[in-house]
């Protein structure tokens, strides 16, 4: 049988998809024009915490260049729930209560939220430090020599289960000379690099992912609320000369090291306020919420003048009419709360000790967090740690309501200080929520890694 031929229609389908070949190069230019000339997004900070959900919104034009300051548009923060111990035990409560922040936030700000940066210090936070080094020739260094040395790097790490959220460049060396802040256009035989990679659980990570989308946003990225914190409360000289920014959480209490401006160490204790609340639940048979109000109001982890003849009252448990309030001398409280802080520094302190953190001998030391304003946890820590200490708060917000610029509002403000001055990463947050650290070694022409050129001539 003869074959038919084709009908004119079919070769000016051939022709119209040749045509389409043709142009399809075209219009991936135009859609990446387009979004490059799109409109800065709004930022939204959203600080999941086991006593609050807090939102940061900030407009592009928040973004203050001449004095390095930020303004917000709106803030939102409403009390916790469906997390216990900075993880996620209910997962509908923990998406009602993010919707409820960001939908505050957005009120006042008066803008529609897409997608957020979820800060958190849960998940087991860890950070591991590599080194890359590759040959140079005799040729000056330039940007696919730095992709390579990262490549290298990051070729090195195992970490079954669990996911990258920070790849930070700590600092770079030409030829075994070390401090070196940009090696591009230098002359060298190698050229080595020392990477912090900081990761959270996968499963964590996973249900994150989960709890954003059901609140019907979207996950921007996921940062470690040490991290976020201390670049909001640290100073530069801080970070230069060496610091450690400890971040008091309800859930959780973790420390992020500084030491030649960058990020070398992350650690954490699943320790917080909310366990020296329950605590004083214990200890005075009072219930939780009369609990957290007593150490609020009467709270301190010193001692004080006559607080062996003050009284404080808790309400009692349940819900009898006819019990009376619980009467105990304010040492009792004291008694109750200091060995809980002393015991929480006292881990996070051995735990860096034993991670080998680079801590300069000078560093100073900055508390962030709800449960740093606890009375008396300054003086502790000085005791603990035998370094000055301070409490930090955010201060490239300035204009941020007493109600929100306090230590407990750190973190929030610190993800909305890294979208605008950085420091930028190795890997961008969108490459890293679609890039896992398996087991066997990153293949560096599929990592995201190989895309990092861009980030080296924008941000070196």
């Amino acid at each position: 049988m003869l074959k038919a031929a084709p009908r004119p229609q079919d070769a000016r389908t051939t022709e119209g998809q040749k045509d389409a070949r043709r142009v399809g190069p075209l219009k991936d230019n135009r859609d990446g024009l387009k979004a490059a000339l799109a409109p800065p997004k709004v930022i939204a900070a959203v600080d999941l915490g086991a006593t609050k959900v807090t939102c940061f919104i900030m407009k592009p034009e928040g973004v203050h260049k001449g004095d390095r300051t930020l303004s917000t548009c709106g803030v939102g923060y409403v009390q916790s729930r469906g997390i216990r111990g900075g993880s996620i035990v209910n997962l509908d409560e923990a998406s009602a209560a993010i919707a409820q922040a960001v939908e505050r936030a957005e009120n006042l700000a008066g803008v529609n939220v897409q997608g957020v940066t979820i800060a958190t210090a849960g998940g087991a936070l860890t950070s591991t430090r590599v080194t890359g080094r590759v040959s140079i020739g005799a040729r000056p260094i330039a940007d696919n020599d730095l992709v390579r040395a990262i490549s290298n790097a990051l070729a090195q790490i195992k970490l079954p289960g669990r996911r990258a959220i920070h790849i930070l460049p700590m600092a770079w060396a030409v030829d075994g000379q070390g401090g070196v802040r940009d090696p591009r256009a230098m002359f060298g035989k190698t050229l080595g690099v020392e990477l912090l990679v900081v990761s959270v659980a996968e499963t964590v990570f996973n249900t994150l992912g989960a709890c954003v989308e059901r609140a019907h946003l979207q996950l921007d990225g996921v940062v470690a609320a040490p991290f976020v914190s201390a670049l909001a409360a640290l100073e530069e000289d801080e970070m230069d000369l060496g610091s450690v920014c400890i971040d008091m959480g309800g859930g959780s209490t973790s420390a992020s090291v500084f030491r030649g401006g960058s990020l070398v160490h992350v650690e954490t204790v699943p320790v917080g306020g909310q366990h020296v609340t329950q605590d004083i639940a214990r200890g005075l048979s009072t219930s939780i919420v009369g609990a957290e109000r007593i150490k609020t109001l009467h709270g301190s982890a010193i001692a004080s003048a006559n607080e062996d003849r003050e009284m404080i009252e808790a309400p009692p448990r349940g819900d009898d009419p006819g019990a009376g309030p619980v009467v105990a001398p304010r040492s009792l409280l004291k008694g109750i709360i200091a060995p809980r802080v002393e015991e929480t520094l006292e881990l996070l302190r051995d735990r860096l000790k034993a991670a080998g953190a680079p801590i300069e001998p000078g560093a100073g030391l900055v508390l962030t967090g709800g449960a740093s304003q606890l009375a008396g946890v300054r003086e502790v820590a000085v005791r603990v740690f035998d370094r000055p200490v301070r409490l930090g708060r955010p201060r490239r917000v300035p204009h941020l309501a007493d109600a929100a610029s306090g230590p407990a509002f750190t973190a929030c403000a610190g993800i909305l200080h890294r979208s605008a001055f950085g420091p930028r990463e190795a890997v961008s947050t969108k490459q890293l929520s679609s890039t896992k650290l398996r087991r066997e070694p990153l293949d560096p022409r599929a990592n995201p890694v190989a895309k990092a050129a861009a980030w080296l001539r924008d941000n070196l």
